[in-house]
């Protein structure tokens, strides 16, 4: 693959763009991508379910904290899977400080997606998080990295703090992201930070840092350019609508009936 890929695979919905997915369109050798939203309560409910195929187990055993998976097998797992009607244990609330076992437990859930969808193929795999989900998406972005996760891909927002985020985990260091709080100071509490020390009990490994694609209107590309200099982009006219509230002109191609953008 070259240094971006030609075809990415939208990584849109909790629990549909998932890992049999990703793994089906990077073996065909373009760029598959997971969801990362809500990975935790996915994780959860397929373990309450029994782990149907023993594919989430299967990833499990290669999280490089087996303590994390045993809790989690303890609290979640039922091999005969949930009685019928019974509903599905509810996780606590994520708030702006998570506590040990939840950020522990994303991690873990991201891991498990992309290694699945990493195995078998050698091929580069994506993670796709939405950028105003804001309290998770340290610890997902860990998790996934543990898994060697290729690719980032955030909207929903304008994700400015993710490359440096993505810097700091990599050296096994603390990152932190601002909170968005309308009309608030830009104080210490609010912000949201992750260290990936304290999954370790100690220093944490070095990992490979993923490379970023923000997802973008095109208005905004001059000012929000990503730190790998690359982009994913919204459809042909989004960007034309972006350039009819500039009062920029749409420029015809030469083809007859079509059009480029300035």
């Amino acid at each position: 693959m070259s240094l971006f890929p030609a075809i990415i695979q939208g990584g849109m919905g909790v629990g549909i763009s998932g890992w049999a997915l990703a793994h089906a369109v990077s073996s065909a050798g373009q760029l598959g991508v997971v969801s990362g939203t809500a990975l935790d309560a996915v994780l959860m409910r397929r373990l309450v379910d029994g782990d149907p195929g023993g594919h989430y187990r299967r990833a499990m055993k290669s999280f490089p904290i087996p303590s994390v998976v045993a809790e989690a097998l303890e609290r979640y797992f039922r091999p005969r899977g949930r009685e019928e009607g019974e509903p599905y244990p509810v996780l606590k609330m994520h708030k702006r400080v998570l506590d040990r076992w939840q950020e522990q437990l994303i991690s873990l859930a991201n891991f498990a997606e992309v290694t699945l969808a990493k195995e078998g193929h050698g091929r580069p795999v994506g993670i796709n998080l939405l950028t105003k989900v804001q309290i998770p998406n340290l610890a997902s972005l860990y998790g996934a990295m543990l898994a060697g996760v290729d690719y980032v891909l955030m909207g929903a927002g304008i994700p400015r703090e993710i490359p440096g985020a993505l810097d700091a985990m990599a050296g096994g260091d603390r990152a932190v992201i601002r909170l968005d709080v309308q009309g608030g100071s830009g104080a210490e509490d609010e912000s949201v930070s992750f260290d990936p020390r304290s999954c370790w009990d100690g220093e944490a490994p070095g990992l490979s840092r993923p490379r970023f694609l923000p997802i973008v209107g095109e208005d905004r590309r001059p000012r929000h350019r990503g730190a790998d200099g690359g982009w994913a982009q919204r459809t042909a006219s989004g960007r034309k609508a972006a350039q009819r509230a500039r009062g920029a002109p749409l420029r015809t191609s030469g083809r007859s009936g079509s059009r480029e953008d300035p």
